[in-house]
C-alpha cells in the first residue's frame, strides 16, 4: 500500500519556498494488543464516572477545567480552548542551521519524511545536497495541532527526514541522579576497548534485529488456538547481591568468551594494573550480533484477527 500524506507544507528556506508533503516515519502496529473482557467473553466498554456522585456521565456533557488549587478547578469553553491553540500554519520556516551531531537524540520525538511537492523537485534536492555536504542540519518551527513545534530537518539517503523535537522542559538531566565518578585504571580501560573492538560493526542495521518478544507472544498465541497450554519459562536465578566479583576478572574473561577460548576454570589470582599492563594483547576479531533470519520459516496460517 502506498503511503498516505499527512499534509502539504511550505518549507521556507531563505527566500526560497519548498513545497512538501509530511508522512509518518515510523508505525505501532507491531504491537500485540489484548482487549479487556468480561466473565461471558464479551468486550467491555470504558465509562466515567463523577467523583462526587459516583453516576456515569455522558462524553457529551464534559467540560474541561485547569487545577489551580487543590479541588477548584477554572473551567473553559469550547470556544476558549480553541483560543488559546496556536493558528495552524502550512509554512514550515527554517530559523538555523547547526552541526547536525549538536543535536542529541534524546531531544528526538516523533519522526516524520518530507518529499517534495508539485514543483518542489529542484528546490528540495538543493536543500538536501546542501545539508548534506555542510554536515548541517536546519532547526525550524511548525505550528501543527494547536501546537508550536521545533523541529530538525536533516538529509538522508534518500530524502530528508522532518524530526520533531523536545523542548528543554521536557527532558530530564543526567545530573539529577548524582551519579559516582568512580577512578578507572589505564589497564582496566584498554581491555574495555578490545571488547569494544570485537564487537565493533561498521553501522547499524535495524533489519538484522528482530522483535523477538512480539514472536514469542505470536507463537504463545498460535498454540493456545490449537488449545494447547502455555508454559511460563523458568526464571532465571539471579546473581547474589553479596558476590564480589573482580573488574579486571570479568574483563578478562569477557575477552575470552568472545574469541571463543572461554575454559571452565578456577579464577586466576588477582593481577596488579603493571601486571596486567604487560600481558593485554589480544587479537582484534569482530564478531558480529545476532541477527534475523534471512528467509524466515513459513508459519502456519493464523486464524485470529488482528488490530
Amino acid at each position: 500500500m502506498p503511503a498516505r500524506s499527512i499534509a502539504s507544507l511550505s518549507l521556507s528556506f531563505g527566500l526560497v519556498s519548498i513545497p512538501v508533503k509530511l508522512y509518518s516515519a515510523t508505525e505501532s502496529a507491531s504491537d500485540v494488543r489484548f482487549n479487556l473482557l468480561a466473565p461471558d467473553g464479551a468486550r467491555v466498554k470504558q465509562q466515567y464516572v463523577s467523583d462526587s456522585t459516583g453516576e456515569v456521565v455522558e462524553r457529551s456533557s464534559m467540560k474541561k477545567g485547569y487545577e489551580f488549587e487543590k479541588g477548584r478547578y477554572v473551567v473553559f469553553t469550547g470556544d476558549e480552548l480553541k483560543a488559546l491553540e496556536e493558528g495552524a500554519s502550512h509554512v514550515v520556516e527554517i530559523v538555523s542551521f547547526v552541526p547536525e551531531k549538536s543535536v542529541d537524540p534524546i531531544f528526538y520525538d516523533k519522526a516524520y519524511f518530507i518529499a517534495p511537492d508539485k514543483r518542489g523537485g529542484k528546490p528540495y534536492s538543493l536543500l538536501q545536497q546542501a545539508l548534506s555536504q555542510s554536515g548541517r542540519c536546519a532547526l525550524a518551527k511548525w505550528s501543527y495541532k494547536g501546537k508550536t513545534r521545533i523541529v530538525q530537518v536533516r538529509p538522508a539517503e534518500d530524502g530528508m527526514v522532518f524530526q520533531q523535537l523536545l523542548f528543554a522542559d521536557e527532558v530530564r538531566s543526567l545530573k539529577d541522579l548524582n551519579i559516582e565518578n568512580a577512578p578507572v585504571s589505564a589497564a582496566e580501560l584498554k581491555l574495555a576497548l578490545q571488547i569494544i573492538e570485537q564487537g565493533t560493526e561498521d553501522a547499524y542495521d535495524a533489519a538484522a534485529y528482530e522483535d523477538e518478544e512480539k514472536k514469542r507472544i505470536l507463537a504463545a498465541i498460535d498454540r493456545k488456538i490449537e488449545g494447547k497450554e502455555i508454559i511460563s519459562p523458568e526464571a532465571e536465578e539471579p546473581a547474589s547481591g553479596g558476590e564480589v566479583i573482580d573488574l579486571m576478572d570479568a574483563l578478562r574473561a569477557s575477552l575470552g568468551k568472545a574469541n571463543g577460548k572461554a575454559k571452565a576454570t578456577a579464577p586466576a589470582k588477582r593481577k596488579t594494573a603493571a601486571q596486567a599492563e604487560e600481558v593485554i594483547d589480544v587479537p582484534k576479531v569482530r564478531k558480529p550480533a545476532a541477527r534475523a533470519p534471512k528467509a524466515p520459516v513459513e508459519a502456519p496460517a493464523r486464524t485470529r484477527a488482528r488490530k
